[in-house]
């Protein structure tokens, strides 16, 4: 396992939330969401194995891989049940726990994610290329699925920060990451999921569309999916009024 960097933020008394990064990113991409939070929950951010300041250990990795670093992260803060939310690589993550490690997960939110995303082939292919030429090969097409064209226009500043961040992602780590998606493949086991869970999708996410959160929400029983009309794949910085309202009203 992974010692994970993280960050705790939050009343230390108060129920514990863990938020999980997409692939190229890390904790900080969910600084938009910490207000709406901070004063409800005890808030782990982390960074994912081979992003930001987590160890980066040699891939291929594989999804139990990230998930069993979250269990004992879990394990080293003496959290036996949490609330999950994870965005595109994060929320694969919330499904591998929730269906292997259930005793851990009170409540799960899964945000521009899918059980089952692109053939491994592309995924091996996209870790050869950023293992060649760095991560900076993929980074403005990236953000382009990641933002709609309006919002880097209104936001550059913010938008220039999270394409610092990606670009900043270990090649190693990134492609590592790359291949654990590559292998992921939940669709058989949505049923098996039994934590109260919220799905949220962007009907303009070309990333992760929003066929794949309907396919989650219909597999998972009395799971409720929240289909945003504007926005793209990190719709948590995008459109965060939106997003926090629905996240808050989901662990609460």
């Amino acid at each position: 396992m992974a010692e994970l960097h993280h960050r705790l933020d939050g009343p230390a008394e108060a129920p514990v939330l863990v938020l999980s990064n997409s692939l190229g990113t890390t904790h900080e991409m969910w600084d938009r969401q910490l207000p709406a939070l901070v004063e409800r929950f005890r808030v782990v951010r982390y960074d994912s194995r081979g992003h930001g300041r987590s160890p980066v250990p040699p891939g291929p990795y594989e999804m139990a891989d990230l998930g069993g670093d979250v269990v004992e992260l879990l394990d080293r803060l003496e959290v036996e049940r949490a609330s999950f939310c994870g965005i595109s690589l994060g929320g694969m993550v919330g499904l591998w726990l929730a269906i292997n490690a259930p005793e851990r997960i009170e409540r799960l939110a899964l945000c521009s994610t899918s059980a089952r995303l692109l053939d491994p082939e592309e995924w091996a292919e996209r870790a050869a290329t950023v293992r060649e030429q760095g991560v900076v090969a993929l980074a403005d097409a990236t953000i382009e699925r990641w933002f709609s064209q309006d919002f880097r226009e209104a936001e550059p500043e913010l938008v220039d920060g999270v394409h610092r961040m990606l670009v900043e992602t270990p090649a190693e780590g990134y492609a590592g990451c790359c291949e654990a998606i590559g292998g992921h493949d939940e669709r058989e086991r949505l049923s098996e999921i039994t934590a109260p869970t919220l799905v949220v999708a962007a009907e303009d996410d070309p990333a992760a569309p929003p066929e794949h959160g309907r396919l989650i929400a219909e597999g998972i029983e009395g799971a409720r999916l929240e289909m945003l009309r504007e926005g793209r794949h990190l719709c948590n910085i995008e459109l965060p009024e939106q997003f926090n309202r629905s996240l808050v009203e989901h662990l609460e």
